[in-house]
This record gives C-alpha cells, sequence and structure tokens, in this order.
C-alpha cells in the first residue's frame, strides 16, 4: 500500500479524491489541503509515497510546488487544463488527471504509482547490485555498476563491461530487461538497453555513454527514454 496526501483549492474535488481513494485498497490518503503551504509543512514533517496534486491554483502553480518537493515522491497531477500534460511528463508524473474523471480512470493512475512504487523498493533492496547470468557451462556474476550498455544480437546478448571483456549470454533482450531494475535500466532500441547513470548525453538520435561509446536511439524507445533522462 502506498500512503498519500491531496492538494486542491477546490474542496468538492478533494472529496471525491476522498471517496475514490475510499474504495481503492492500495492507497491510504493521510490527508487533504486546500493551502500549499500546510501541504509543504506536512510533507517535511510526515513523507509519503504520493501527491495528488491540482496545477492551477491561485496561491501557487502545482508544478512549481512539486518542483520544491523531495524527490523521492511520486505525483498525480488533477486538474481542468490539459496543456500541462508535455511538462508534467518531463516531471516524471506517474500520471495526469483531467477533470471531471471517473473512478476507473483513478484507479488506473492509483495502480500506476503502485507498480512505480514496487519497482522502486525492489531497486532499493541492499545487495541487489548484481545478476547472475549462464555462460558456457557456468555462472557469471555481474555486477549492475560494470555494465556499459547490452546489445541484442538475434537470440544471443552482448554485455559491455568496464575494463573487461565483453560477456556473451544466450538470451534476447526482453528477458533480461524483466530481470533488471526498471528505474536503472532503460530500452532505448530494438537491439540496446542502456544504464541511465552511464549516459552522458544526446546528439543527433544517438545516446553518448560517459565510456565514450554511442547507442543508437530509436523513435519507439525515446518518450520513455527521455522522460527516465529528466527524472
Amino acid at each position: 500500500m502506498i500512503t498519500a496526501i491531496a492538494l486542491d483549492d477546490e474542496p468538492p474535488a478533494l472529496e471525491i479524491i476522498k471517496g475514490f481513494c475510499a474504495n481503492i485498497p492500495t492507497v491510504d490518503l493521510k490527508k487533504t489541503f486546500t493551502k500549499a503551504g500546510e501541504a509543504f509543512e506536512y510533507l517535511e514533517k510526515y513523507p509519503v509515497d504520493l501527491l495528488l496534486l491540482d496545477i492551477n491554483m491561485p496561491s501557487v502553480n502545482g508544478i512549481d510546488f512539486y518542483k520544491r518537493v523531495p524527490a523521492r515522491v511520486m505525483v498525480i497531477f488533477t486538474t481542468s487544463f490539459s496543456e500541462y500534460a508535455v511538462e508534467s511528463y518531463n516531471l516524471s508524473a506517474v500520471d495526469y488527471l483531467v477533470k471531471p474523471y471517473t473512478l476507473q480512470r483513478f484507479t488506473q493512475a492509483i495502480e500506476k504509482a503502485n507498480i512505480a512504487h514496487e519497482l522502486r523498493q525492489k531497486a532499493a533492496v541492499p545487495g541487489n547490485d548484481h545478476i547472475t547470468l549462464r555462460v558456457d557451462y557456468g555462472l557469471v556474476k555481474i555486477h549492475f555498476s560494470d555494465i556499459l550498455f547490452m546489445e541484442g544480437l538475434d537470440n544471443y546478448l552482448k554485455i559491455h563491461l568496464k575494463d573487461k571483456n565483453p560477456v556473451i549470454v544466450r538470451m534476447t533482450l526482453k528477458a533480461i530487461l524483466e530481470k533488471l531494475p526498471a528505474p536503472v535500466f532503460v530500452r532505448v532500441h530494438r537491439s540496446f538497453i542502456v544504464p541511465l547513470s552511464q549516459v552522458a548525453g544526446v546528439r543527433n538520435k544517438m545516446i553518448v555513454l560517459h565510456c565514450g561509446e554511442e547507442v543508437p536511439l530509436s523513435n519507439n524507445y525515446e518518450d520513455e527514454f527521455m522522460h527516465l533522462l529528466n527524472r
């Protein structure tokens, strides 16, 4: 279960959120606020997992408010205006709900938040810093921090490593991606996976890595990659 608070300058909107959350067992709505200052003070004292946040409020813009919130807090924007959607996703918003939204649509957004929360917890587990793969007739332990990028070659996978020879594994990119911590590794091309920590920049549809290598960025994966990179 994730914990949450809601901030909206309109009390009726908060009543709707309260009612919806009461019907969803995976979210615990701790408190609601109509004033941004009070919400911010609460977050400083009582950290939560999720912020349900209006955008167009008289005292403060919701997007500006979220930029002040600790990065560990997820956000679902709830607003009457659709024009902020692109900017909200640049802030790695879990979802963007345009009022009036239904219980079904609200539930979908909460489910996204739960999935993101689970992935964060999985990535933060102590000792979860490596993967063990079968190579030839033995097992090889590969630390995530040693991986520069992964290259798919039909049914084989070539893992490029720091200061070591590449490791060749009989596995597809899709299969190994399911074993990797999602916030750390991202698919950027039908033939490539990169760890975000190794990305130095992007130039002309090419991802430049700190090691000097360049990896192509496919149109199919560009939006998700840029979303994660800007988070």
